[in-house]
């Protein structure tokens, strides 16, 4: 039989590893950045008159499709991945406009609808390609 001991953290550094200042950040800029983009969308879709409508409803452009597109392309470099997400995110949001400029059906509530609708779409897709990636491993 063998016996296991827990080693106990040293007393010379004051803060546990991996639990210092600035180390949890990304989670709390995530949900942040979550928030501004919910907020844009509503304030955009409310016709709320605010001098922080079109700076959030921007944001809320370019962030849902590049969080989308970034999902997609997990294998890439971080700066590429989010060099292609960004770029990817403009030329969703520029496709938008063209088709409904070219429909004669341009509107902001029709433009923030379907740029949500593209990204949900593409999201809900990584979903199902992963959750179909687990399954055929489960079964190897």
């Amino acid at each position: 039989m063998q016996t296991i001991r827990i080693k106990t953290p040293s007393t010379d550094s004051a803060q546990p590893s991996g639990q210092g200042p600035g180390r949890d950040l990304s989670p709390l800029l995530a949900g942040a950045a979550t928030a501004v983009a919910g907020v844009g969308a509503v304030l955009a879709l409310a016709d709320v008159d605010s001098p922080l409508r079109g700076p959030f409803t921007l944001f809320f452009l370019l962030a849902a499709p590049s969080v989308a597109i970034g999902a997609a392309l997990r294998g890439l470099e971080p700066f590429g991945r989010v060099l292609v997400s960004v770029a990817g995110a403009v030329a969703v949001d520029m496709l938008v406009a063209q088709g409904m400029l070219a429909v004669h059906r341009w509107s902001v509530h029709g433009g923030i609808a379907a740029v949500t609708a593209i990204s949900s779409l593409v999201l809900l897709l990584v979903l199902v390609r992963r959750l179909r990636g687990r399954t055929a491993r489960g079964r190897a």
